[in-house]
């Protein structure tokens, strides 16, 4: 079967099992149910979104120069072995992560966001360190014949080039942000994780599903978003999606 009747087949069938779960959530009352807890979801969704754009803007802000830094020639020696310990810091599990910003920094907010950044920083730093070492010799050779400096060649030639896999970076983290921020109402920290553990806690599946459906259509959302942004940001020559 040619790969266009496979898709056009499958959103036939997710229709239909979206129209089968619409119709049976209405028939049971799940409906009437989840939007008692709206005015729970639009507070909580403030503070699960403040939550992921200032852990996810410290992600950015300290793992791009990060990246930057470990690809330059004069840092090869050394790029892996650095790299490897960010890869260790994402081997611990986040929830230990929090855990331990908290011992430091106590409860609420601070240690939550803490403790997000450290989560969040390797798949950015990763793909620009590799987007930047994955630039032609070629165009580095022409920008340095044109005499270009260092400086200018890394930001009219190596950025612009590695563009399109660093926001694929931050599409990955920022992904992974959202999912993990509900891990900080544990701490204290509030955000959408406090419908769904209370809900877990109370047997009350709704409450439940109150907290965890708005926080996959978030993570849909800022991929979405974020990939808006690299549509527009990235050159045509270097977006795949714009050849």
């Amino acid at each position: 079967m040619p790969i266009r009747s496979l898709k056009s087949a499958g959103r036939w069938v997710l229709a239909i099992l979206l129209f089968a779960a619409g119709v049976w959530a209405q028939r049971s009352g799940v409906i009437e149910d989840f939007l008692y807890y709206l005015p729970d979801v639009r507070y909580l969704a403030v503070q699960h979104l403040f939550l992921t754009a200032m852990s996810g803007s410290l992600a950015i802000a300290i793992a791009v120069p990060l990246g930057i830094v470990l690809s330059r020639p004069s840092m090869a020696r050394f790029a892996e072995s650095l790299m490897q310990v960010l890869n260790v810091g994402t081997t611990i599990p986040t929830l230990a992560v929090l855990a331990l910003s908290m011992s430091f920094l106590g409860i609420g907010t601070v240690p939550a966001v803490f403790g997000l950044t450290v989560a969040t920083l390797l798949p950015i730093t990763r793909n620009t360190y590799v987007g930047l070492k994955g630039v032609s010799p070629a165009l580095m050779e022409a920008a340095a014949g044109l005499g270009m400096s260092p400086a200018q060649r890394l930001f009219r030639v190596e950025l612009p080039n590695a563009l399109y896999v660093i926001f694929a970076g931050i599409r990955t983290a920022l992904a992974i942000n959202v999912g993990t921020v509900p891990l900080a109402f544990l701490i204290g920290a509030g955000g959408l994780g406090e419908l769904i553990f209370t809900g877990i806690d109370l047997y009350d599946t709704v409450m439940m599903l109150a907290g965890a459906i708005p926080t996959a259509l978030l993570a849909v959302i800022v991929d979405a978003l974020v990939a808006t942004i690299a549509f527009l940001v990235v050159p045509r020559g270097v977006n795949p999606s714009r050849a």
